[in-house]
């Protein structure tokens, strides 16, 4: 795998998880309340500087688990 971009934990049950891939890592954690109940975390990786300059002015990077926009 090439280097990970998230790592996805569960304090209540001990999951962790590495992906190199956001989308994958947000879908893991959706996953993961749904099957559990649970609250997991991620934490982000290095990102280029441009990348992470973009994020700071952007405000949050997520997904919204409601749908509406």
């Amino acid at each position: 795998m090439s280097t990970p971009r998230a790592t996805v934990s569960c304090p209540t049950c001990g999951l962790e998880e590495r992906f190199s891939k956001l989308a994958d890592a947000r879908l893991r954690i959706e996953e993961h309340r749904a099957e559990t109940g649970h609250d997991p975390d991620w934490e982000l990786g290095r990102f280029p500087p441009g990348v992470e300059r973009m994020g700071d002015e952007a405000g949050v990077c997520g997904v919204n688990v409601d749908g509406d926009r």
